[in-house]
Protein backbone atom coordinates (compact mmCIF):
# COMPACT_ATOMS: atom_id res chain seq x y z
CA UNK A 1 0.00 0.00 0.00
CA UNK A 2 1.78 3.18 -0.98
CA UNK A 3 0.72 6.76 -0.22
CA UNK A 4 -0.54 7.38 -3.95
CA UNK A 5 -2.64 4.53 -3.30
CA UNK A 6 -4.43 6.17 -0.48
CA UNK A 7 -5.08 9.37 -1.21
CA UNK A 8 -8.26 10.28 -3.20
CA UNK A 9 -8.91 13.38 -3.36
CA UNK A 10 -13.02 12.93 -3.29
CA UNK A 11 -11.93 12.09 -0.01
CA UNK A 12 -10.64 15.42 1.11
CA UNK A 13 -12.12 18.14 2.20
CA UNK A 14 -10.66 21.93 2.64
CA UNK A 15 -11.46 25.29 4.22
CA UNK A 16 -14.25 23.22 6.57
CA UNK A 17 -16.08 25.49 9.36
CA UNK A 18 -16.68 22.85 11.66
CA UNK A 19 -16.97 23.75 15.09
CA UNK A 20 -16.75 20.14 17.16
CA UNK A 21 -14.68 16.79 16.53
CA UNK A 22 -18.44 15.49 16.41
CA UNK A 23 -19.30 18.36 13.05
CA UNK A 24 -15.79 17.25 11.42
CA UNK A 25 -16.09 13.58 11.80
CA UNK A 26 -19.98 13.84 10.27
CA UNK A 27 -18.89 15.95 7.51
CA UNK A 28 -16.13 13.61 6.71
CA UNK A 29 -18.12 10.56 7.14
CA UNK A 30 -20.49 11.72 4.71
CA UNK A 31 -17.30 12.19 2.16
CA UNK A 32 -16.77 8.33 2.62
CA UNK A 33 -20.61 7.24 2.36
CA UNK A 34 -20.72 9.25 -1.42
CA UNK A 35 -17.74 7.22 -2.27
CA UNK A 36 -18.87 3.79 -1.28
CA UNK A 37 -16.32 3.50 1.92
CA UNK A 38 -19.29 3.37 4.69
CA UNK A 39 -22.45 1.71 4.29
CA UNK A 40 -23.82 3.83 7.40
CA UNK A 41 -22.37 7.26 9.07
CA UNK A 42 -24.08 6.81 12.53
CA UNK A 43 -22.83 3.44 13.14
CA UNK A 44 -19.16 4.27 11.31
CA UNK A 45 -19.12 7.25 13.67
CA UNK A 46 -20.22 4.95 16.75
CA UNK A 47 -17.01 2.89 16.73
CA UNK A 48 -15.19 5.74 16.17
CA UNK A 49 -16.26 6.93 19.00
CA UNK A 50 -15.47 3.58 21.14
CA UNK A 51 -11.72 4.20 19.89
CA UNK A 52 -11.72 7.42 20.84
CA UNK A 53 -12.90 6.82 24.40
CA UNK A 54 -9.83 4.09 24.45
CA UNK A 55 -7.22 7.35 24.27
CA UNK A 56 -6.63 10.74 22.32
CA UNK A 57 -6.27 10.25 18.65
CA UNK A 58 -4.50 13.63 18.69
CA UNK A 59 -1.40 13.26 17.64
CA UNK A 60 -0.10 17.14 18.15
CA UNK A 61 0.80 19.83 16.34
CA UNK A 62 -2.76 20.59 15.17
CA UNK A 63 -3.52 17.21 14.00
CA UNK A 64 -5.52 14.49 14.72
CA UNK A 65 -6.08 10.95 13.10
CA UNK A 66 -9.30 9.53 14.08
CA UNK A 67 -9.69 5.60 13.28
CA UNK A 68 -11.45 2.94 14.67
CA UNK A 69 -12.33 -0.61 13.00
CA UNK A 70 -15.96 -0.67 11.92
CA UNK A 71 -18.44 -3.38 10.26
CA UNK A 72 -19.91 -0.23 8.78
CA UNK A 73 -16.50 -0.11 6.21
CA UNK A 74 -16.58 -1.77 3.10
CA UNK A 75 -13.21 -0.52 1.44
CA UNK A 76 -10.53 1.38 3.36
CA UNK A 77 -10.54 4.69 2.45
CA UNK A 78 -8.92 8.18 4.40
CA UNK A 79 -10.83 11.02 4.32
CA UNK A 80 -8.66 14.35 5.32
CA UNK A 81 -10.19 17.70 6.51
CA UNK A 82 -8.46 21.13 6.85
CA UNK A 83 -10.48 23.29 9.35
CA UNK A 84 -10.05 27.02 8.92
CA UNK A 85 -10.06 27.20 12.64
CA UNK A 86 -8.57 25.09 15.62
CA UNK A 87 -10.91 23.13 17.11
CA UNK A 88 -11.32 21.27 20.63
CA UNK A 89 -9.91 17.70 20.71
CA UNK A 90 -8.18 15.50 23.16
CA UNK A 91 -4.31 15.90 22.27
CA UNK A 92 -0.73 15.26 22.95
CA UNK A 93 0.40 18.54 23.30
CA UNK A 94 -3.08 19.79 24.52
CA UNK A 95 -3.71 22.49 21.45
CA UNK A 96 -6.96 21.80 19.41
CA UNK A 97 -7.44 20.18 15.87
CA UNK A 98 -7.21 21.85 12.44
CA UNK A 99 -6.23 18.70 9.99
CA UNK A 100 -8.54 15.65 10.45
CA UNK A 101 -7.54 12.04 9.16
CA UNK A 102 -9.91 9.99 9.45
CA UNK A 103 -9.13 6.38 8.73
CA UNK A 104 -11.99 4.08 7.80
CA UNK A 105 -10.92 0.23 8.33
CA UNK A 106 -13.10 -2.83 8.50
CA UNK A 107 -13.26 -5.00 11.37
CA UNK A 108 -12.06 -8.25 9.86
CA UNK A 109 -8.24 -9.86 9.98
CA UNK A 110 -7.16 -8.41 7.00
CA UNK A 111 -8.42 -4.66 7.92
CA UNK A 112 -6.61 -4.93 11.07
CA UNK A 113 -3.28 -5.70 8.84
CA UNK A 114 -4.34 -2.45 6.64
CA UNK A 115 -5.30 -0.04 9.79
CA UNK A 116 -1.79 -0.76 11.35
CA UNK A 117 -0.05 0.00 7.99
CA UNK A 118 -2.21 3.46 7.16
CA UNK A 119 -1.15 4.19 10.77
CA UNK A 120 2.33 4.19 10.19
CA UNK A 121 2.84 5.65 6.88
CA UNK A 122 0.88 8.72 8.19
CA UNK A 123 2.51 8.62 11.11
CA UNK A 124 6.19 8.81 8.55
CA UNK A 125 4.62 11.24 7.18
CA UNK A 126 2.97 13.60 10.27
CA UNK A 127 6.49 13.36 12.20
CA UNK A 128 7.86 15.78 9.65
CA UNK A 129 6.88 19.54 10.51
CA UNK A 130 7.27 20.28 7.05
CA UNK A 131 4.87 17.97 5.80
CA UNK A 132 2.29 19.42 8.55
CA UNK A 133 2.66 22.82 8.00
CA UNK A 134 2.10 22.19 4.22
CA UNK A 135 -1.01 20.03 4.37
CA UNK A 136 -2.58 22.63 7.27
CA UNK A 137 -2.22 25.35 5.08
CA UNK A 138 -3.73 23.23 2.36
CA UNK A 139 -6.32 25.33 0.36
CA UNK A 140 -7.42 22.46 -1.87
CA UNK A 141 -7.20 18.55 -2.67
CA UNK A 142 -4.12 19.10 -4.83
CA UNK A 143 -2.17 20.76 -1.91
CA UNK A 144 -3.25 18.12 0.51
CA UNK A 145 -1.80 15.40 -1.81
CA UNK A 146 1.56 17.77 -2.34
CA UNK A 147 1.72 17.37 1.35
CA UNK A 148 2.22 14.20 1.84
CA UNK A 149 4.01 12.92 -1.88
Amino acid sequence: MEMTEILNKNLMKTNMNAKSKDEVLHELAELLLANGNITDIEGFIKDIYAREAEGQTGIGNYVAIPHGKSAFVKDVGVAIGINNEEIPWETLDGKGVKGIILFAVGDDVEAAKDHLKLLAMFARKLGNDEVVANLLQAKDQNAIVTAFV
